[in-house]
């Protein structure tokens, strides 16, 4: 189920970059961020999940910093 979240978040997030880049419009570079800050923590999931806890809340750490971000740029735009 991690597995296929995390393709999930990921193909959204190669695909609101991909958007961003050649259309040169990015005012969906909030949303981006969020999908890549779940894409962060399904993996940081599944890090836990191996027992790897170091990387684990690295990714969680990560996520959370994706995830303030985000919320900040949908909070200014």
């Amino acid at each position: 189920m991690l597995k296929i979240l995390r393709y999930v978040f990921s193909g959204i997030t190669i695909l609101i970059a991909s958007y961003g880049l050649f259309t040169e419009d990015f005012t969906f570079g909030s949303f981006m961020i969020f999908f890549l800050a779940l894409t962060m923590l399904v993996m940081g999931l599944e890090e836990f999940k191996k027992g790897h806890k170091g990387m684990g809340c690295l990714l969680i750490a990560v996520f959370l910093f994706l995830f303030f971000v985000s919320i900040k740029g949908f909070l200014l735009s």
